[in-house]
């Protein structure tokens, strides 16, 4: 059966054309053109993956976004034409795993679909079922993560960083080594956003994340695992 997307924006040019991109490339798409709307079709077809506008009348696309991750670690990925870092790094900070800034190749929006859900599907396939690290244990076929056996809910984007800094505690990853392990691109342009999610990731697993003890900043290169016991 194929995977389904969710296409949101309101423009309808830009959603036939990814339409037609998407069911070239063999994913089932299913399309809303406002943010009321693309809510209820969501929970309606619980779709694999939602490409998300910003910019929607009505219940804008942050204000879906934030809906979206009160109920499900769907893969998100944002559309946006504004140019502000604010805005993206928000919707980051909601829940958001990536961004494509307009104008874009729809090749582009194509191929970073193909690579979350081909993740995705990897993970089931693991030797590896469970990673450990200190007091963080992460079931890589189950897709949870616990600290101290405490259920943590993470993103998926939130979740694959974290397993790939707990394959290798000690290592230092810089940011771009992170973009490339997690979501197989390599774009400096897209290169911070790696910070707004371990922002995020601090928050859920460090006991103070204005002092983390697990995932640490190693200035000048990227961040790091310290794999010892969690501070309580």
């Amino acid at each position: 059966m194929p995977k389904t997307v969710q296409v949101v924006d309101d423009e309808p040019k830009i959603v036939r054309l990814l339409q037609a991109y998407l069911e070239q490339a063999g994913y089932r798409v299913i399309a809303a053109l406002d943010g009321t709307v693309a809510l209820a079709q969501f929970r309606q077809e619980q779709p694999d993956l939602v490409v998300l506008d910003l910019n929607l009348p009505g219940m804008d696309g942050l204000e879906v976004c934030r809906e979206i991750r009160r109920e499900s670690k769907v893969p998100i990925l944002m559309l946006t034409a504004r140019i502000e870092e604010a805005d993206k790094l928000l919707g980051l900070e909601l829940g958001a795993d990536d961004y494509v800034v307009k104008p874009f190749s729809p090749r582009e929006v194509v191929a970073r679909v193909r690579t979350v859900l081909r993740r995705t599907e990897d993970q089931g396939g693991l030797v590896q079922d469970t990673l450990r690290a200190g007091c963080l244990r992460i079931d890589l076929a189950r897709h949870e993560a616990f600290r101290e056996a405490v259920p943590v809910d993470l993103t998926p984007m939130e979740f694959d960083l974290l397993a790939v800094l707990a394959r290798q505690p000690g290592r230092v990853f810089t940011r771009l080594q992170l973009l490339e392990q997690t979501q197989g691109n390599t774009d400096e342009g897209y290169e911070r956003t790696i910070d707004t999610h371990i922002k995020n990731l601090r928050l859920k697993i460090e006991a103070d994340p204005k002092n983390p003890d697990l995932i640490q900043t190693v200035y000048g290169v990227g961040y790091k695992l310290q794999a010892g016991s969690c501070e309580k």
